[in-house]
């Protein structure tokens, strides 16, 4: 039987996946005590119901262009058969009942920390999970940190999916700011634009 595994879950929209997503998963499963990181790609946000979202399984595609070889991250598509908005919580519970051999930590922005409060069953997810929390933009620091919330000094890089997609409705280069085969299935398939 082989040893629990300690994976990393960062969930997002990925609409579109980009440079700073990855450099920031693949730092957490090298940088960090995590065997991996998993990618969890949400369909709906319940804090992002007017955004303008590409179909679900497009985002799923592009994860999967962007970390192909890299056998420390993965796409998951676990959210896809779950009622919308997604939940952090549900899925936390999906994810064990699948995998109960597994250690799950989530990764969460400095800036979504604060509004953790305001996550379903917040207390139960701080009460049962670890969370690495890495900088971010515009983030307030917190009055007191949580026992089980560990500060991770990650690279900062202020790059969004909303610049990047606003970028490629002008026709403006997405180069570097995306994985090459990210930027060629943008440009391609003209989503965007």
């Amino acid at each position: 039987m082989s040893a629990p595994r300690k994976v990393g879950l960062l969930f997002g929209s990925f609409n579109p996946i980009h440079s700073g997503h990855l450099i920031l998963a693949h730092f957490m499963a090298t940088h960090t005590d995590l065997d991996a990181v998993w990618l969890v790609v949400s369909p709906q946000s319940p804090f992002k119901i007017d955004q303008e979202l590409l179909p679900e399984q497009e985002r799923f595609n592009l994860v999967q262009l962007a970390i192909a070889g890299n056998d420390r991250l993965r796409a998951l598509d676990i959210e896809f058969a779950m009622p919308k908005p997604s939940y952090t919580i549900d899925t936390l519970d999906a994810l064990r009942l699948q995998h109960p051999d597994h250690q799950f930590v989530l990764l969460m922005g400095e800036d979504n920390l604060g509004g953790l409060p305001r996550w379903r069953e917040a207390d139960r997810i701080l009460a049962e999970n670890t969370i690495y929390v890495y900088p971010r933009s515009g983030a307030t620091t917190l009055p007191v940190v949580p026992a089980q919330v560990q500060i991770v000094e990650a690279p900062f890089l202020d790059i969004s999916a909303t610049f990047i997609r606003s970028c490629a409705r002008a026709g403006k280069s997405i180069r570097y700011l995306v994985p090459a085969a990210v930027e060629k299935e943008i440009l391609e398939k003209r989503l965007w634009q």
